[in-house]
């Protein structure tokens, strides 16, 4: 699998985890599902860092996010 569609999955659990975590808290639910949702994006984003050949900076996401979702079009 491409470390940009690892990175960009890994981005989205994590992201997409946040308004879970506060749904939970807020319903006075358990965290623990959320959290190991935030902890399997993280693990996607060390994954993708760790595989690539040259690793990966904050100012090279957008692009990476843009061009995998214009290939994911295509």
């Amino acid at each position: 699998m491409d470390t940009d569609l690892i990175l960009v999955a890994g981005l989205v659990t994590a992201v997409l985890s946040l308004p879970a975590m506060v749904s939970a808290f807020a319903g006075g639910r358990s965290l623990i599902g959320p959290i190991a949702f935030a902890f399997l994006g993280l693990g996607l984003i060390a994954l993708a860092h760790w595989r690539s050949e040259e690793g990966y900076t904050p100012a090279d996401i957008p692009h990476i996010l843009m061009e995998t979702v214009a290939r994911a079009i295509r």
